[in-house]
């Protein structure tokens, strides 16, 4: 394993960025970047011999900057929504920013993804660090956090979270990549199957109304692999509320997804100790410049957000996302890239 470092630039505030890149002997690589924690780049072998860039991103940190999205980020403290941008912990409430409409999404106005993280090689892989102190956001309590990306000798991309907390708070760590398993265009030709019997249900902001529903008989049923775009154009009530693709599928087992690329031959294999996974067809996604002088748009990517469910703290039998005092969390997700 080789390790490069390369400036990226300067945020606004004069904060030095620097991108880690990890290859293997196989050519493979994943370059993350310490603003926001976020995967920049991820290069796998293809059908044709040769490398695939399999991530959205930018050349630039001012672009970060500039644009929503949360490209390869990575979210927190909370991933997803939380209804009403408030949630009620130790007979305290706490209100929160509403970024999402009336709703908090992916940690604020200023989430994991807008800050700067400490980095560190540590046994071959990449672990970037940060201390999000009490009131941050307007959560609870001083949160450590590490986050380790290890690229490993058969091309996958193993992503690790922990976490501890100084008292209780809300913990729901996720990676915001983009995918396209072509290196660019529409995604609704890949083939999707996400192994999951049920959905969450949403509402017309799509935060979950607490309904899980079978994907049985919906355009939300993946269980047989099917392209991305067979049924995203149907007239059904959630496709319209998310405009699209933009739920929470409740996991079936660590197996979550087998994504294949129609182009490049490039199968990506998503297996998660976490119970849920946002299944998000990129749709609100505006058209832009993107790396490398690429551009890209709606339904030119697909999110595979795995995590606890969205606004669990305010649904009795959802995942719970309380992190009690003390306590050490510790979740994983590997992307594993093979070849059909």
């Amino acid at each position: 394993m080789t390790v490069t470092t390369i400036p990226f630039g300067r945020t606004r505030d004069g904060a030095a960025v620097t991108a880690y890149r990890l290859e293997n002997a196989a050519g493979a690589s994943v370059t993350v970047l310490d603003y926001g924690a976020t995967i920049q780049s991820l290069s796998v072998p293809n059908a044709a011999g040769g490398l695939t860039d399999v991530v959205l991103g930018y050349d630039t940190v001012t672009e970060y900057e500039d644009n929503g999205g949360f490209l390869g980020a990575t979210i927190g403290r909370v991933g997803n929504r939380i209804g009403g941008a408030s949630f009620q912990l130790g007979g305290r409430t706490y209100a929160l920013a509403r970024n999402d409409g009336p709703n908090h999404l992916h940690g604020g106005r200023r989430g994991f993804d807008r800050r700067m993280w400490e980095a560190e090689l540590r046994d071959d892989s990449l672990v970037f660090s940060r201390l999000s102190p009490d009131g941050e956001e307007s959560y609870p309590g001083d949160l450590q956090v590490e986050v380790t990306f290890t690229l490993t000798e058969d091309n996958a991309l193993r992503i690790a979270y922990d976490a501890v907390a100084s008292q209780d708070t809300l913990v729901n760590l996720t990676n915001h990549s983009y995918f396209n398993l072509n290196g660019g265009g529409t995604v609704l030709n890949h083939t999707l199957q996400v192994f999951a019997h049920r959905f969450a249900e949403n509402d017309d902001g799509c935060l979950p109304t607490g309904r899980l529903l079978p994907v049985e008989g919906t355009p939300f049923d993946f269980r047989t692999p099917k392209t991305i775009g067979a049924d995203i154009g149907r007239d059904d009530e959630q496709l319209r509320r998310g405009g699209g693709y933009d739920h929470n599928y409740v996991l079936a087992g660590p197996r979550a997804v087998v994504l294949r690329g129609d182009q490049s031959g490039i199968v990506l294999t998503v297996d998660t100790d976490q119970p849920g996974m946002q299944l998000y067809t990129a749709n609100s996604l505006t058209q832009r410049p993107g790396k490398g002088g690429t551009t890209m748009g709606p339904r030119d990517a697909v999110c595979l957000e795995t995590q606890l469910f969205p606004d669990g703290i305010h649904h009795y039998g959802f995942p719970s996302p309380i992190l009690r005092a003390g306590q050490k969390m510790h979740s994983e997700t590997v992307f594993s890239f093979t070849l059909a």
